[in-house]
């Protein structure tokens, strides 16, 4: 484990892209939900953000969600905030989205198009970006989950192809969406600049790579628009921090990311 030197960790973070259950090929350290609360409260986490690795291959989308909160209230300590999963190309997606806000009390819905077999320019994920928006829900879409050069011969899933995501959004005006793990979805400058101008549109750091990544990142999306996020337990904790640690930012710039920016998002979110 890296160590990480305790004069310079931040006060507080807010863990946007964490997960609980199981990943389907292999098992992950802390994949407990009991452990992966402890392990995150060690590390200066006040809140995650998090969905369920159930949530790709499942389809009984209302009983993942089930489990989901209910970890969550049972072990989280009020530190795990979940985000349930939506398909909308199954049955009755329409009562799993409110049973996410109104039943289980989530902020926010975590999708993933590539598990789930719908592209951005599915009618289908209109509606959905339509509904959460009328419910104030913030929206997590997962560009990829892992690195296509790892991934099991017959389970290759290509990263979400988002070519048309400033089209939809800009239907969709004023809805609050977090592209999770977008790298390497969005590596062109032109098209990260067209999906930042099409709406409120954030980013988190899990797969920004390279020395000066997340100052790099600065330079192309404003910095209210990036988040902190780890990926845990896929990837070690530890390397979000250290991405943070060398990135030459300020302390002010550091503390919007480690937990202002997240705040604000989920101030804005009002449960019916």
């Amino acid at each position: 484990m890296v160590a990480i030197p305790q004069q310079r960790m931040p006060r507080v973070i807010v863990d946007t892209n964490v997960s609980l259950s199981r990943w389907p090929f292999r098992r992950l350290p802390g994949d407990d939900p009991a452990e992966l609360r402890e392990r995150l409260a060690k590390r200066g986490v006040a809140q995650a953000w998090v969905g369920s690795f159930d949530g790709l291959l499942h389809r009984d989308i209302a009983a993942v969600n089930a489990r989901l909160a209910k970890d969550c209230h049972t072990y989280g300590q009020g530190i795990l905030l979940p985000f349930g999963s939506i398909n909308p190309k199954l049955p009755d997606w329409r009562e799993d989205l409110r049973r996410c806000q109104e039943d289980h009390q989530m902020p926010g819905i975590r999708l993933h198009p590539n598990y789930h077999g719908y592209g951005l320019d599915d009618p289908a994920f209109a509606d959905l970006l339509s509904l959460a928006r009328e419910r104030r829900l913030i929206v997590q879409l997962v560009l990829t989950m892992e690195d296509e050069r790892t991934q099991h011969p017959v389970m290759r899933v290509p990263p979400v192809e988002v070519r048309s995501l400033p089209d939809v959004m800009k239907r969709a005006p004023g809805l609050r969406l977090v592209l999770l793990n977008w790298l390497p979805a969005i590596r062109s400058k032109e098209l990260l600049k067209a999906v930042t101008s099409a709406g409120e549109v954030s980013f988190d750091i899990a797969t920004v790579e390279g020395v000066g990544g997340v100052a790099r990142l600065l330079e192309r999306v404003p910095v209210e628009r990036v988040l902190f996020g780890s990926h845990h337990p896929f990837f070690c904790f530890e390397s979000a921090l250290l991405k943070m640690q060398e990135s030459g930012l300020t302390q002010a710039e550091k503390i919007r990311i480690f937990e202002e920016n997240a705040r604000r998002l989920l101030t804005q979110t009002a449960q019916v």
